[in-house]
């Protein structure tokens, strides 16, 4: 499973980047705004702090099918190659992630709340589809099982295209979905950092170094010498 960052604060971004095995950023219009800033500056310095060759995923904002096209164009334009173009799973978008096909522009179908969003989406030319989970079950069904659905959907009928599961409120939502083999996940930065947040880990870690410096009076090996 790759692990992306739901987030477009930078100093997070770039703490998760250093410390743990991240593959990319995705954002949102929500997220964007949270910045309060220009979008284009948040983008870009998203994109610095990520480098060049990790995939950012970018939001067409406009609701019209023109108007998801000029997005598009315009995310494409700014942000550069391993971009992803985020289109919302509805009639229209359906029309654009076609033609956005054809273009050769890379496009995640997004606001999936549904298997059938996520089979049309995908079988519109998506390479993602992005099902939420968390606002899933507070709609009252079952996120994770939801997503399964998708991925189960997508293998089935040979589909080139991967479910980025998105929309998650604690590791457990993340664990049951990399065990079924779901390819991708972005979670909010204080979800990754809960996957090894857990006061027994911590405190093994911290016995360890003080039985070695029981044994030896040091807390490294290299001190040793």
């Amino acid at each position: 499973m790759k692990l992306f960052i739901d987030d477009a604060n930078i100093d997070a971004i770039k703490e998760l980047i250093e410390y743990y095995p991240i593959d990319g950023v995705t954002t949102n219009p929500s997220i964007l705004a949270k910045a309060k800033k220009d979008p284009r500056e948040t983008l870009l310095a998203i994109r610095k702090a990520i480098g060049d060759d990790m995939i950012i995923f970018a939001q067409a904002v406009d609701l019209s099918y023109e108007g998801m096209i000029q997005d598009a164009h315009m995310i494409m334009e700014l942000l550069g190659k391993n971009t992803v173009v985020k289109i919302p799973s509805t009639p229209t978008g359906f029309k654009a992630i076609k033609a956005l096909k054809k273009e050769g522009i890379t496009t995640c179908g997004t606001v999936v709340y549904t298997p059938m969003q996520a089979y049309l989406a995908a079988k519109a030319g998506a390479s993602y589809v992005a099902p939420y989970v968390n606002r899933i079950d507070n709609m009252g069904y079952d996120g994770v099982a939801i997503v399964k659905q998708i991925q189960d959907i997508l293998e089935t009928n040979n589909m080139d295209c991967e479910v980025l599961a998105a929309s998650f409120k604690n590791s457990q939502q993340v664990l049951e979905l990399c065990e079924y083999g779901v390819a991708n996940a972005t979670c909010a930065a204080d979800v990754i950092k809960a996957f090894v947040k857990n006061p027994a880990i911590d405190a093994a870690v911290d016995d360890f170094v003080s039985d070695f410096q029981s044994l030896t009076g040091k807390t490294s090996m290299c001190a040793l010498d």
